[in-house]
């Protein structure tokens, strides 16, 4: 049985902890933290009434006896609380961008691989049924090389202060639009250079909203492949999507979700389609694979480390729409 404490109380933590209500024979949510007693205390009637509850995470660490923490904090309200998770030989799950700088992310990634401790960041779509299939093909040599990826993610709602504030979410690409990124990097490898254009068009009237509502962006990869990211926080309201879709040498696939997609045969002469089509939790699975890891000493499959990598490339992102420039990546 794993003991996991949660740390901020939010949405997002709602939802990781319903999942680990559904595995009460592999995990028990043993303790909660947010900075405020009330939410705290809200959530725990909500989703883990005998868990103990702390404002401080530093009380938390030392007095909880975890052996892993779920870390749904905002970008900004990030600290030191990874490195004291690792040396005090706790697993960490933690949810996407893991910081708004890249050494406070590098930092992060030495204090987990030095204590040798397991750690999965929250690029959910990697666990989607219809990306794992894609995966697979391209590990068998089936897809041939990958030349383009085309991804959208669209929005439109005014979240909270916090996310329309540039300075403390990053922004659309960094917060919200990393996903596609990380599925870019996934499938593509290595990332070269990067440019994008990003203006707030719509929102400029909205009291502290200075994140951008648009962006477009053109990443290449060291075997030459290309991908695209456009965002926008202007589109259906309430609705958020995010698909896309890959060229490669002997499939185009089409992603409506990470658990639905056509992969279209081009290299068949009747071309035919394989359809995914499969309902799944990846959030249940990122967990399980989480714990997998934890319990028999193997790798997760999006550890610290994949965290630091893709928000180097958002970071990079943004200084081009603000240098007006390409960036190399290095």
């Amino acid at each position: 049985m794993i003991r996991a404490g949660i740390l901020g109380c939010g949405d997002v933590a709602g939802r990781h902890a319903a999942v680990m209500r559904a595995l009460p024979e592999e995990i028990e949510i043993a303790a909660l933290c947010d900075h405020t007693a009330a939410t705290v205390q809200a959530f725990a009637q909500k989703h883990a009434p005998n868990a103990e509850l702390f404002t401080d995470y530093r009380a938390l660490l030392a007095e909880a006896e975890l052996d892993l923490l779920v870390i749904c904090l905002p970008p900004f309200a990030h600290a030191d609380e990874v490195a004291r998770a690792a040396a005090n030989g706790i697993h960490i799950l933690i949810e996407k961008p893991i910081a708004l700088e890249s050494e406070h992310a590098w930092r992060m990634v030495e204090a987990v691989e030095q204590a040798g401790v397991k750690s999965q960041v929250g690029f959910q779509f990697r666990f989607g049924a219809a990306v794992e299939a894609f995966t697979q093909l391209q590990h068998e040599g089936k897809t041939g090389k990958i030349v383009l990826m085309n991804a959208r993610y669209f929005a439109n709602h005014l979240h909270a202060a916090w996310w329309r504030d540039r300075a403390k979410s990053g922004g659309q690409v960094v917060e919200q639009a990393i996903h596609l990124f990380d599925l870019m990097a996934h499938f593509m490898g290595k990332p070269v250079t990067v440019y994008s254009r990003q203006a707030n068009l719509l929102h400029g009237s909205v009291q502290g909203y200075t994140s951008e509502d648009t962006s477009a962006t053109i990443v290449t990869f060291a075997d030459g492949g290309i991908g695209v990211v456009t965002a926008t926080n202007n589109a259906i309201p309430m609705r958020w999507i995010g698909d896309y879709r890959v060229v490669a040498e002997r499939i185009t696939a089409d992603f409506a979700t990470a658990n639905v997609a056509s992969f279209t045969h081009t290299d068949q002469v009747d071309i035919p389609v394989t359809r995914i089509d499969i309902e799944r939790d990846s959030r249940r699975e990122q967990l399980l694979d989480l714990l997998n890891a934890i319990k028999t000493g193997g790798e997760t499959r999006t550890p610290i480390r994949a965290g630091a990598e893709v928000l180097d490339l958002v970071l990079a992102a943004r200084r081009s729409a603000e240098e007006h420039r390409e960036i190399t990546l290095e």
